[in-house]
């Protein structure tokens, strides 16, 4: 099941629906008005919720020429990032003169940041690379977690069992300000560059992430293009690490790391310029599409 966040043609407020098989959004609150209000609240709301969702998915009318906006619009805590987490991305990063945090190519245990809230935007919103006055944004195609059981010290076996369902991040970066910076906070966290969506793929669609696979266009050239199984540390790794000691809470969402053909792979680099357009695809997912401003 593929579950969005919609606004009406009108600009009506934002609800949760989910896309077809056509693509086509479905209302589900028209069809349940006891569902919660937004695609969070639904995520919080457990089972039962997901299940009334369900329900309703039969039975919900289309949404003629609605608007997709991010999955979860405003998350309700930071968005926990993984960096150098794809072998082949860790050495383009590492020879690449950009990375300021440590000597060795590949890290011993997971590299964990955080983007704010106000990062995030919906498909086809424009990633706002005049924000970034270094002129050095770039690109990051990533397959995101999104948690719906949540919990602390969450053992690596008992993992998956925590997750709602999966959705594509783009996880924009100022790379001279990752770099100025010693830390990658100011470098990522800026308005507008988190664009998230189309869909949030529910768990039960998705038997073992390990074999979704990626891939990121920049006007129709292909930049990268890797199965999610060349993780450095899978999933649930990742969360028995985040969960160690920060207690993961439902719609928590987790940015797993991005693969090798970013831009500061080129020599010389290729940052994003206004116009260009960013494509990102996960299989079952869906694409992700922005324009850059």
């Amino acid at each position: 099941m593929r579950l969005v966040t919609f606004r009406r043609p009108d600009g009506s407020g934002a609800a949760p629906g989910m896309l077809d098989d056509a693509g086509r959004v479905r209302d589900l609150a028209a069809a349940d008005a006891t569902l919660p209000a937004t695609l969070l609240d639904l995520i919080r709301g457990g089972a039962g919720a997901l299940d009334a969702a369900r329900g309703a998915a039969g039975k919900a009318p289309v949404v003629a020429d609605a608007v997709l906006l991010a999955p979860i619009p405003r998350p309700g805590r930071n968005i926990f990032c993984v960096g150098k987490n794809y072998r082949e991305h860790a050495k383009e990063f590492a020879s690449s003169g950009f990375d300021a945090t440590a000597k060795e190519v590949e890290p011993e245990f997971p590299v964990v940041f955080t983007k704010p809230p106000s990062s995030v935007i919906g498909p086809g919103e424009p990633i706002p690379a005049h924000l970034d006055p270094t002129g050095s944004t770039d690109y990051e195609g990533e397959l995101a977690v999104v948690i719906g059981t949540g919990g602390r010290g969450i053992r690596r076996a008992d993992a998956l069992a925590h997750v709602f369902g999966y959705t594509i991040v783009n996880d924009v970066t100022a790379r001279t300000l990752q770099q100025r910076h010693r830390q990658w906070v100011l470098g990522k966290g800026i308005d507008g560059f988190c664009p998230m969506g189309p869909a949030i793929l529910t768990a039960d669609a998705v038997p073992d992430p390990a074999a979704l696979r990626l891939t990121t266009q920049v006007n129709g050239e292909k930049r990268q293009d890797a199965p999610v199984a060349d993780l450095i540390f899978d999933i649930p790794t990742l969360i028995e690490c985040i969960s160690a000691g920060i207690t993961l809470e439902p719609g928590d969402i987790i940015a797993t790391g991005t693969p090798a053909g970013v831009g500061i792979g080129f020599r010389p680099p290729v940052f994003l310029k206004p116009g260009d357009l960013v494509r990102i695809e996960v299989a079952g997912i869906g694409v992700l599409e922005n324009r850059v401003a």
